[in-house]
């Protein structure tokens, strides 16, 4: 049986909880130690998954082309299919499909019952129990940037320099770009720890799947919102658009680093 670590008065002050308990060190830094076999299986890891991710890029974009066509003749969506070239490297191009759609300004009785209906959401939230205040401030939060969507609306509407269809498509390859940066957020994050190679393939690819079918259906989302007016933009970009999907990555990498180490493997 382990001997129970004795600590002195001073650490015993240090690592007491607001309930009097005391606080153990996370499993993840209790079971970190980087060395030379971690390094290297990391960078290897990025680099592999890496080049694979490259290499399917052209069938990403085909499967995205046809769920956004799906989705524009099934939905109700007045928006065309469009595609955008980006230019990657010497003669590898990549094209991009995205929702292309017409620019409708809030007209009065939307903007008056958008007005309407954010006020009285802000009111209720002061009714709330006290148990959901980080709901409660994260809703006062969103409520906010609609607000100056609607003063910014209610005094310039014209010149509001954005498209539905030039934001969507900056959505999707900004996405694009995050989705290709989760092999090496993960080799810094996650590689590094004691799991083994498949738990870190694993997770990697789950993170990589689930967006790939997550972005499109955001877009179409989106798209349907868009059509009314381009009211609710700003919202959508600062709260419902690329943060969310840092959000999801974050959602995939937490739940891996509850999973069993090798060294606690039953």
């Amino acid at each position: 049986m382990a001997k129970a670590v004795q600590l002195n008065s001073q650490d015993r002050v240090r690592f007491r909880g607001h309930r009097g308990g005391l606080i153990p060190m996370h499993r993840a830094l209790a079971h970190y130690g980087l060395d030379r076999v971690k390094i290297i299986t990391a960078v290897v890891l990025v680099i592999l998954l890496s080049s694979v991710w490259l290499l399917l890029l052209p069938q990403v974009c085909h499967f995205w082309t046809q769920v956004l066509d799906t989705g524009i003749r099934v939905l109700p969506l007045r928006a065309e299919l469009r595609l955008h070239e980006y230019h990657l490297i010497s003669n590898v191009n990549l094209v991009v499909p995205y929702p292309g759609m017409e620019a409708v300004l809030p007209d009065t009785r939307i903007w008056a019952i958008t007005g309407v209906v954010t006020i009285l959401l802000f009111a209720v939230t002061y009714f709330l129990p006290s148990h959901l205040i980080p709901f409660i401030y994260l809703l006062r939060g969103v409520l906010l940037i609609q607000v100056t969507a609607l003063v910014y609306f209610g005094l310039i509407p014209a010149e509001f320099p954005h498209t539905p269809s030039g934001y969507l498509q900056g959505l999707l390859a900004a996405g694009l770009a995050l989705i290709s940066t989760v092999p090496l957020l993960f080799g810094l994050t996650l590689y590094i720890f004691d799991f083994s190679l498949i738990q870190k393939v694993s997770l990697t690819a789950m993170t990589i799947a689930h967006l790939v079918v997550f972005l499109p259906l955001q877009l179409l989302l989106q798209a349907l919102v868009l059509q009314k007016t381009v009211l609710f933009m700003p919202v959508l970009y600062i709260i419902f658009g690329l943060p969310l999907d840092v959000l999801i990555i974050i959602g995939f990498y937490s739940w891996g680093m509850t999973w069993y180490f090798k060294s606690e493997e039953p």
